[in-house]
């Protein structure tokens, strides 16, 4: 009969050694000697027919050897699930010499794992967490830019000849240019659309007059102000906060000149923006406005309140790891992506040194949610991610879908999406860790604080940086 022990290596890091006996394996072998004489297909005899003997020549040594590692495998999972043993990832072998399974002389066999304990941990309290609630500013000025820009998406353009003033659109072609001032054969080429106004004061002086086919050449951090390269440069595919960025020079061509006729403020208009609504008046579009814009920063300050919780919970939560046994976890599976179809390339031991922090760190997460899930059984249930498809459909779609009852093809859609494996592990997460901040959330007691749009993105952004 099998034996299983168990020692200590290191923090959370032990060895488990199994004997097997012969009575272990060899009935199991012999059986399967017996069922793959019964298949085998060898010339010159017939199905079913060929010795034992023959079948034990050709094929037994790998049968043995499957059925020893089998027999291991049985007795490594069952003492782990006896003894209700909770592990990282998989046991690795341990000095295991696979040469000495001999089929000619079965004997008892030794194998050593070694194993990586998951530890008990406690969460921290999160009535204790010293969070901000912010409470962005919403401002005429917020309201009447909103306003502005509703007015002139659905205003009527007419084209001009020259540019004239502020109001002017210009449809454009960067293109990039050199220290000589040719373009760059393989630099940034992109076609854009732009306000004359939303260049800086002496570019825009320099664009009035110029017509179709006119270029100019600008450097990016002269001709655009900070407000303006926060779009303008990600467009081009560049990074803002990059010095070098700001430096990049182009040929501005223009291709075509515009006026904007901003859309009059009248009933069609209100009848197009919020069909069935009660905006009648210009009055009640501008207050739908500002409610629209406080339920977006509303959702922006309870994002930034659900990522204080995430990293109160990573930084306050103490968790101790079996660390040697997950390096050597990564190493293994760096040897395994090297081979099959789809090969990786090999990682160095020091790139896997380095990526180990990272790793304990995310690890260190999905612990954390694994705890609030199961102490707060918090569940997704199939018709929860039936619904989250049919919204991300109806968003895709831009929510005008009619009744879904009335359309076979959307219940068509959704059900071929829950047949996507991939999706629906993809949507349960999302909706998993929705749960568990809406759980999280519950718990805090945030200190609110009043702050304007601009500060609160900034905070936001040093945040994100700071984080990569």
């Amino acid at each position: 009969m099998a034996t299983v022990t168990q020692e200590k290596i290191g923090p959370l890091h032990e060895k488990i050694s199994v004997t097997l006996d012969k009575a272990d394996y060899l009935p199991g072998f012999e059986k399967s000697l017996k069922e793959y004489s019964k298949k085998a297909n060898i010339p010159g005899f017939r199905p079913g027919k060929v010795p034992s003997g023959l079948i034990k020549k050709m094929y037994g040594p790998s049968l043995f050897v499957d059925e020893v590692l089998r027999s291991i495998d049985k007795e490594v999972v069952q003492y782990l699930d006896t003894n209700k043993i909770n592990i990282f990832a998989q046991p690795l072998p341990l000095e295991n010499d696979l040469t000495k399974l001999d089929v000619s002389n079965p004997q008892a066999y030794d194998f050593h794992f070694e194993i990586g304990l998951k530890p008990d941990f406690k969460l921290p309290d999160l009535a204790k967490a010293a969070l901000t609630g912010y409470n962005i500013d919403i401002t005429d000025e917020m309201v009447n830019e909103e306003l502005e820009r509703l007015q002139n998406r659905y205003g009527n353009m007419t084209d001009k000849e020259a540019v004239e003033g502020d109001d002017n659109v210009l449809n454009v072609t960067f293109e990039e240019t050199g220290a000589d001032g040719a373009v760059i054969e393989d630099g940034i080429k992109k076609e854009n659309s732009l306000l004359a106004k939303y260049f800086a004061p002496k570019t825009r002086k320099e664009l009035m007059g110029k017509k179709a086919g006119d270029t100019i050449t600008i450097k990016l951090g002269d001709a655009f102000e900070e407000k303006e390269l926060d779009f303008i440069a990600p467009d081009l595919g560049l990074n803002k906060d990059e010095a070098a960025t700001k430096d990049k020079t182009f040929n501005l061509v223009i291709t075509k000149v515009g006026l904007l006729e901003k859309r009059e403020l009248n009933e069609e208009f209100f009848t197009q923006l919020y069909p069935g609504s009660d905006v009648k008046t210009a009055d009640d579009l501008k207050a739908k406005i500002k409610e629209e814009i406080f339920n977006y920063w509303a959702a922006q300050s309870r994002n930034q309140v659900q990522d204080q919780i995430f990293h109160y919970l990573v930084d306050d939560t103490k968790i101790e790891f079996p660390e040697a046994f997950l390096k050597n976890w990564l190493i293994t599976q760096n040897s395994q992506q090297q081979e099959g179809e789809n090969p990786q390339p090999a990682k160095t031991a020091e790139q896997i040194e380095a990526e180990i922090p990272t790793f304990l760190n995310q690890l260190k997460w999905t612990l954390i949610t694994e705890k609030i899930v199961a102490e707060n059984e918090i569940q997704v249930t199939p018709d929860e991610i039936r619904d989250f498809a049919k919204q991300q459909l109806f968003q895709y779609m831009g929510n005008n879908m009619g009744p879904v009852e009335d359309q076979p093809w959307i219940v068509d859609y959704i059900n071929k999406m829950m047949k996507d494996r991939k999706y629906v592990e993809d949507a349960y997460g999302r909706l998993q860790s929705q749960k568990i901040f809406e759980w999280a959330e519950t718990k805090v007691r945030p200190k609110g604080k009043s702050i304007n749009a601009d500060d609160f993105a900034k905070l936001v952004s040093e945040h994100q940086h700071h984080h990569h």
